[in-house]
């Protein structure tokens, strides 16, 4: 009876430890709203939660990668976080819509202008970026979270292949493999090839149609033409066979 009660009061001990330690375990993340797919453009969300019981977060920092710089990055409003892009110069231009671009987006930077993520609580900042990188399978974010009470907690270690996940891990964002229409232009035109096509068979068919409109009118007109003759013709004859015929009489 006494060992089954230790056990009881250890399974519930085991679980409270649990529940207590149970946020130790959430970090920042990222997810894309969909899919994120190899020189696509994406809409991905950075997911940070509140570790602190007596604190709210007030900043939050991602840092981009500059070995795979994206060259567009555009966040969304939200309302009680002023937001701040910052760009720096590449090392090599990027080539985007037949453009040279020289300068990508190297950090986003959110700061709480009311009470910012409270204890409890976690917050999602979305950004829609693009074009995202070919010639890798993954990019990685370095976080930085700053509390109301000056803690600073660094999401920057990279999680190495073959061991355990770091205390502090990096959010990463795995890119899947490219589509035909990626960018959007193979579809456009596909579809361009597709309606030029329609149009000028249409235009064919009803060129056809009138030209043989065209066609069968001018016969009738013919037709017309040589009928009211040959009724003008009897018309004469058969008059000048009447006035015969009374002379006669």
């Amino acid at each position: 009876m006494k060992a089954s009660r230790i056990a009881a009061v250890a399974a519930v001990t085991g679980t409270a430890v649990l529940a207590v330690t149970s946020p130790a375990f959430a970090h920042v993340s990222v997810e894309p709203e969909g899919t994120a797919a190899k020189g696509g453009y994406a809409v991905i969300d950075f997911k940070v939660p509140n570790e602190r019981d007596d604190a709210s977060t007030t900043k939050v920092e991602v840092n981009f990668p500059t070995d795979h710089p994206v060259a567009s990055v555009m966040p969304q409003p939200m309302a009680g976080w002023k937001i701040e892009v910052t760009k720096s110069k590449l090392a090599e231009p990027l080539e985007m819509h037949g453009e040279k671009i020289d300068q990508a987006v190297t950090k986003v930077t959110w700061t709480a202008a009311d009470k910012g993520i409270e204890p409890g609580y976690f917050q999602k900042f979305p950004l829609s970026v693009g074009a995202l990188p070919e010639n890798t399978d993954e990019l990685v974010f370095k976080a930085i979270q700053t509390y109301s009470n000056k803690e600073v907690v660094r999401w920057i270690e990279v999680q190495q292949e073959g061991q355990e996940e770091p205390e502090n891990p990096a959010p990463v964002l795995a890119l899947s493999a490219a589509t035909d229409d990626h960018h959007g232009s193979a579809a456009a035109e596909d579809t361009a090839e597709e309606t030029s096509a329609t149009t000028e068979t249409t235009a064919s068919d009803d060129s056809d149609s009138v030209g043989g409109s065209d066609t069968t009118a001018r016969v009738l007109g013919v037709v017309g033409i040589v009928v009211g003759a040959a009724g003008v013709a009897y018309g004469v004859l058969a008059g000048r066979r009447r006035s015969t015929t009374g002379t006669e009489a």
